[in-house]
């Protein structure tokens, strides 16, 4: 793969990607995808993308494969600057020349950013300190306690505040590499690359409020319940009440409140209603159908019960929310 991604339509945007050795892949292709797919009003390449890395050269990632970079010294200030991940970022953190490269791009760049753990090689250099950011969920805490001066977000997707963007982990760059496509392109272009890929322009809730099913399965102590969850998820306008779901699991009400709350952890009521929301904001996004229908066909029973649902789990009113995330 070339370190210098050329755009014949000599396009004035910029993007340049910063690696080090055992980069996440995806933290680096993910991103490259978005900015290479990514076209102007007259259907010209919107962005020319370099790979860069301290020395230049082959670095490999992660995986064991290389992607070939240009060194720092090759290269002009670029309009976007993206720091990638992986848990070598922490090493990485340390480099002097990384870091005075930051420093040297912070005040030409419109936009710096970072990816995943890539947050902690900004935080390093003070490019964080006074600002809202977010790294992996799992590592937000280590990242809030070794540097307090950063306001930490560690249920957000990605952050950008005042020019300086940070992404959680791994996927969440393509997801920030978006938000940037749409502040350059507008809400169309965003929304056609969204579709080209088969991603959402906006996803959902947080990067810690995965679905309530794979919730359920990450956190479940058995597979006690596993088929039942099946059932309940092929049919959300069903009756899905304690009873019916206790006589469905061949147990008595009490007993099955108590071993589903212990091995799921939470409610069979609240994962019920975690189910039915997360099904309602995935077809309220793709636009399948009007909120008007939405409670019936996902089993609120009515429009009060859905929005008193929503803004439980979401914070959010239905109708507010498929206009903000659904299709123009």
């Amino acid at each position: 793969m070339p370190s210098f991604y050329a755009n014949p339509e000599n396009a004035a945007r910029t993007v340049a990607i910063v690696l080090f050795d055992r980069t996440k892949l995806i933290d680096v292709t993910g991103p490259l995808q978005v900015f290479n797919d990514a076209r102007t009003a007259s259907g010209a390449r919107a962005y020319s993308i370099s790979l860069l890395s301290e020395c230049g050269g082959p670095v490999a990632t992660d995986t064991g494969f290389a992607l070939d970079t240009r060194p720092f010294s090759d290269s002009a200030a670029p309009d976007t600057l993206i720091v990638s991940g992986g848990q070598s970022a922490l090493e990485a953190a340390n480099s002097e020349g990384l870091r005075a490269f930051l420093a040297a791009m912070a005040g030409k760049c419109r936009r710096l950013g970072s990816i995943c753990l890539g947050a902690f090689i900004l935080a390093r250099g003070g490019h964080l300190d006074g600002r809202r950011a977010t790294t992996h969920w799992e590592d937000c805490a280590q990242l809030q306690q070794d540097f307090p001066d950063i306001d930490v977000r560690e249920d957000s997707i990605y952050e950008q505040d005042h020019g300086i963007w940070t992404s959680a982990g791994v996927t969440a760059g393509i997801d920030m590499a978006l938000a940037m496509v749409e502040e350059d392109l507008g809400r169309s272009e965003a929304l056609r690359l969204a579709r080209s890929l088969v991603l959402y322009v906006k996803r959902t809730g947080g990067q810690r409020q995965f679905s309530a099913a794979l919730h359920q399965q990450m956190t479940s102590r058995g597979d006690r319940f596993d088929a039942l969850v099946a059932e309940i998820r092929s049919d959300l306008a069903a009756d899905l009440s304690v009873p019916r779901l206790a006589d469905m699991a061949r147990m008595s009400e009490r007993s099955f409140s108590r071993l589903f709350t212990q091995e799921v952890g939470t409610s069979p009521a609240q994962f019920v209603e975690e189910l039915r929301v997360d099904a309602a904001c995935e077809a309220l996004q793709r636009g399948d159908v009007p909120v008007s229908q939405a409670p019936f066909l996902f089993g609120f029973g009515n429009a009060e019960r859905m929005r008193r649902a929503f803004q439980r789990r979401k914070g959010i009113a239905p109708s507010d929310y498929a206009a903000r995330f659904g299709p123009p």
